[in-house]
């Protein structure tokens, strides 16, 4: 899964587990599916201009990854613009915090 802008590829790691994903706030909707939604805004983690939207199949066989607009209806670019610099930085803390758990890895 590659987001748009970003020069790097993710994938799930081989040792994911379920009760990982719970641990970092991933959240089971109704279909058993973890879902996890996070601002990008470094300035504050309620600010949500712009979000990273994570869903890891019931199964943990696969995941979508995107960043979207507060309403979640539209793909934004989150490095361009005026806030990219903090933005990007944000997005980057967040995967290296799923990184270290084994959630997902560099392809």
């Amino acid at each position: 899964m590659k987001i748009e802008g970003d020069t790097d590829t993710y994938e799930l790691h081989p040792n994911v587990k379920a009760y990982a994903l719970k641990d970092v706030g991933f959240q089971v909707s109704n279909a058993g599916n973890y879902t996890l939604e996070r601002s990008v805004d470094p300035t504050s983690p309620y600010n949500k201009n712009q979000m990273l939207k994570i869903t890891i199949a019931k199964d943990l066989s696969g995941f979508k990854m995107a960043t979207t607009n507060a309403s979640g209806n539209r793909r934004v670019n989150i490095f361009k613009g005026a806030h990219a610099e903090g933005n990007v930085e944000q997005y980057h803390f967040i995967l290296q915090n799923l990184m270290d758990r084994e959630i997902l890895q560099k392809k």
